[in-house]
């Protein structure tokens, strides 16, 4: 067989595809919206990534048994808190993003049609107040020196 030249290296067959550039950008960043598949006891969770690491995947959402029932409540204006969850790694199966499927919507789109709320913002709006350190770790001083106060 004929070796084949492209970009200057040499492989063994002219149909090797190339692999994309390492810039292209990560899938699974904070923020990104996801479907995570659970196992034991199988679940599936829509929601937003907080963190991902060797541990597992921290995302604030709901089950995505109750997504209608969420759109709704939003919708209606009813007060909403996403669940903010950790699972280990052991529990996920997989983790896709939240994209279209052909001409189905996704559900962040689905969410945004019922709702006219941007799903990245409605799930990080609550984990922002969240965020905010206790007292004694904003505070310069230690936890001990604030108790003798």
């Amino acid at each position: 067989m004929k070796d084949a030249v492209k970009d200057g290296v040499k492989t063994d067959s002219p149909n090797v595809v190339q692999a994309a550039p390492a810039t292209a950008p990560a899938p699974f960043v904070p923020g990104a919206v996801v479907i995570a598949t659970l196992c034991n006891p199988r679940e599936k969770f829509w929601g937003m990534i907080l963190a991902l690491a060797a541990e597992g995947l921290s995302l604030s959402g709901a089950e995505l048994a109750s997504f209608e029932d969420l759109a709704v409540m939003v919708r209606d204006g009813e007060p909403f808190t996403p669940a903010v969850v950790f699972f280990p790694m052991h529990r996920i199966e997989r983790v896709e993003l939240d994209l279209p499927d052909g001409s189905l919507p996704s559900l962040s789109q689905r969410f945004l049609a019922r709702t006219g709320l941007q799903p990245a913002a409605a799930l990080a709006s609550s984990f922002g107040a969240q965020k905010k350190a206790p007292d004694f770790v904003q505070n310069s001083g230690s936890h001990a020196s604030r108790e003798r106060e």
